[in-house]
């Protein structure tokens, strides 16, 4: 796994320091006005807190289709499904596994420094099939915080019966995306996500949460052809 890979909460103090000797566009609400650095600390710190949960997360996606995020703290374990793919990640395993076709087949990868902290490079597969992950927000969060000219605003709203802070973002010129929407629920889950990526258009909605996971998630589609890539392994 990639050594760029940024804890979030370091991510999260960078943002936050920057702006503060860059100066602060203030963000207005209705009757609250708050600035962009507090708001992208706020949302980039709930999402952060999340990786510290056991939960799992459902998603409708565009078309109808259907994704999943779930995590675990004992042991510590995450697991990524969208349309024709999973992704795993592990303290023994990075495994990106391809489930569409007649025989499933997956790869085994050395594990990332930080189990709840993967590089968003890992994500890239979920990306192309409708899956954005919090990683991947953080980065898109961070890239509008630090352009003076993005447009950004703030709703609330409920998505799965949660409530959720929610942001808009347009006129972004340095990151994957220009403009997009993210919202985040309260617990720090990863909402809602309308945006393009990678050539890709991305529209996902929390359809239900829960604070239990069920451990089959993780494990290797039944039948699966392995291959195993990791250092020291033949």
């Amino acid at each position: 796994m990639s050594a760029a890979s940024t804890p979030l909460r370091v991510l999260t103090g960078s943002i936050l320091a920057v702006l503060l000797l860059t100066g602060c566009q203030a963000i207005e609400d209705g009757s609250r006005v708050i600035s962009r650095a507090d708001l992208v600390n706020d949302l980039a710190s709930r999402l952060d807190r999340a990786t510290e949960l056991t939960y799992s997360a459902e998603y409708q996606l565009t078309g109808g289709e259907s994704a999943s995020i779930a995590q675990t703290q004992e042991p510590l374990q995450a697991a990524y499904s969208y349309p024709g793919g999973k992704l795993t990640v592990s303290a023994e395993a990075t495994t990106e596994c391809q489930t569409a076709g007649p025989k499933p087949s997956c790869i085994l990868d050395a594990p990332p420094a930080q189990t709840n902290r993967p590089s968003v490079t890992v994500f890239t597969n979920a990306n192309k099939r409708g899956l954005v992950t919090p990683p991947v927000v953080i980065g898109l969060l961070t890239a509008a915080a630090l352009d003076p000219n993005a447009d950004i605003e703030q709703t609330d709203t409920t998505i799965a019966g949660r409530h959720a802070t929610c942001v808009r973002v347009a006129g972004v010129d340095d990151a994957p995306t220009s403009q997009f929407n993210a919202c985040v629920t309260a617990e720090g889950v990863l909402g809602q996500f309308t945006g393009t990526l990678d050539g890709n258009a991305v529209e996902m909605a929390l359809s239900r949460y829960r604070n239990t996971v069920d451990g089959s998630v993780f494990e290797l589609p039944s039948g699966a052809t392995v291959i195993d890539q990791r250092p020291g392994t033949k």
